[in-house]
């Protein structure tokens, strides 16, 4: 499945009729078989899921705290502390005191955590082999379309 789609989950399966339900099955398939999962897994030593991803992505632009963490995530306290340890415990983050607030800690990240940044990034922006199929202006008109539907998913949130 990872890099090339071994199987193919709807295959013979019947696309849904509507152009939206077409549209949406046919990504979702794309993007599952393709999934790099397994990939980051290899090169991490490590899954990055149960949030954990997310939240070393989220550290990126600087120090956070667990409150900081769940809110981003809607969350709670508990279940953040959880994907921290995580974390910590591959020595991607680490927790310091809060310059303000001794009782806070702020989450930041570590040399590793910038490195497995990198890594996860070089393969997650990996496009799969089939997308050579494209020309450089149907590429730029998926982009386009695409961009229109991210925008106008934030728009609703």
């Amino acid at each position: 499945m990872v890099g090339g789609g071994s199987g193919r989950a709807f295959e013979g399966a019947p696309v849904p009729g509507s152009s939206a339900q077409r549209a949406w099955t046919l990504m979702r398939q794309f993007v599952d078989e393709h999934s790099r999962h397994r990939d980051l897994k290899e090169a991490l030593g490590f899954s990055l899921g149960a949030g954990r991803g997310k939240v070393l992505f989220q550290l990126r632009p600087g120090p956070l705290t667990h409150g900081q963490l769940a809110e981003l995530n809607h969350t709670t306290g508990p279940y953040i502390s959880l994907i921290v340890d995580k974390l910590e415990e591959h020595g991607l983050v680490e927790r310091g005191p809060h310059p303000d607030d001794r009782r806070r800690k702020l989450v930041s990240l570590t040399p590793g955590g910038l490195a497995a940044i990198a890594t996860a990034e070089s393969i997650l922006h990996r496009p799969p082999l089939a997308i050579a199929v494209l020309t450089d202006e149907e590429l730029h008109r998926l982009s386009d379309l695409v961009q229109r539907v991210v925008d106008a998913d934030q728009s609703q949130e």
